[in-house]
């Protein structure tokens, strides 16, 4: 009689953390995965926009002014001789950096007073949620020209890059404090809480590091979206002078190309190019953003 071997194989179960979880319900939607895609390619182009073109950011062809697209320059020429794809590359460069770190101001300002008030409650929470009430009563755009007409104005052209970081990032955290408030306000009421006042442990650590890094995903969420925000915001007061300034490039100053009747009808190449540029960057974002949206929190999507 055959002896049979019997294997009897376990079945393991694997752990799965909260942001690998995250990931693969982001995977899951294919929009968000082609966002995601087309922004790196425009965050690799800008960045490696010194081996893309064999021009400088500020090299002149005297004799190719106004040049429509050619072989040698496929975006064509300004009328001071320089290459448009050129300027275009590093412009990304700009206006993703000015995205960037409007979004980081922001999101520091948001986490703080959304934690303050979340957790203390009280007077301290109804003073800062009226103040920042106040802030959210003024129409965004508006405001954003009056302190950049006003602020700007007195600082050199080189510096208004940071200006302009410094105004969409000042402006827009009270987005993101309201919803740092309610998580918080849920979360203070939670037993690890009671553990870490039996622990003793300061109040800036139990905000710092107990509170805010369970509401990250909806931090990383809502500056996802709030960075596509910024280049609109910087794309639009570079257009009307009030952003950053030539020579320095942006989409959005080069996008002022428009303005000119004879160019928005005779030199498309210097218009549409810029456009098409913060319309993908834009829409790449928000479609990054509604995929991690309903990736940290899947019933928003129902």
């Amino acid at each position: 009689m055959k002896e049979e071997n019997i294997i009897i194989k376990e079945k393991t179960t694997e752990i799965i953390g909260p942001w690998k979880m995250i990931w693969l319900r982001f995977k899951k939607k294919k929009t968000a995965v082609v966002g995601l895609i087309i922004f790196i390619l425009l965050v690799l182009s800008s960045a490696l926009a010194p081996f893309l073109t064999p021009y400088t950011l500020e090299m002149m062809d005297k004799t190719a002014r106004n040049a429509p697209p050619s072989w040698q320059h496929w975006l064509g020429t300004d009328n001071l001789g320089r290459d448009y794809l050129t300027r275009m590359l590093y412009g990304g460069r700009i206006s993703l950096k000015v995205g960037l770190f409007a979004v980081v101001i922001s999101v520091l300002l948001g986490i703080i007073v959304g934690g303050i008030a979340g957790y203390y409650g009280g007077w301290i929470d109804n003073l800062m949620m009226r103040f920042t009430e106040i802030i959210m009563s003024f129409p965004f755009l508006p405001l954003a020209i009056t302190v950049s007409a006003v602020v700007g104005g007195r600082v050199p052209g080189e510096y208004k890059m940071y200006i302009t970081m410094a105004i969409i990032g000042l402006l827009g955290w009270p987005g993101l404090a309201r919803i740092i408030r309610g998580q918080i306000l849920t979360l203070r009421e939670q037993e690890f809480m009671l553990a870490t006042t039996a622990l003793g442990l300061s109040d800036r650590r139990k905000i710092f590091k107990h509170l805010i890094p369970n509401t990250l995903g909806y931090v990383i969420v809502n500056a996802t979206l709030g960075m596509a925000s910024a280049i609109l915001s910087e794309s639009a007061l570079s257009f009307l002078g009030l952003g950053v300034v030539p020579p320095t490039p942006t989409w959005g100053n080069l996008v002022l190309n428009a303005r000119d009747g004879h160019i928005l009808k005779t030199r498309p190449w210097l218009w549409i190019p810029p456009g098409v540029a913060i319309f993908l960057a834009v829409m790449s974002i928000n479609l990054i953003g509604d995929g991690l949206r309903d990736a940290v929190d899947p019933k928003s999507h129902r």
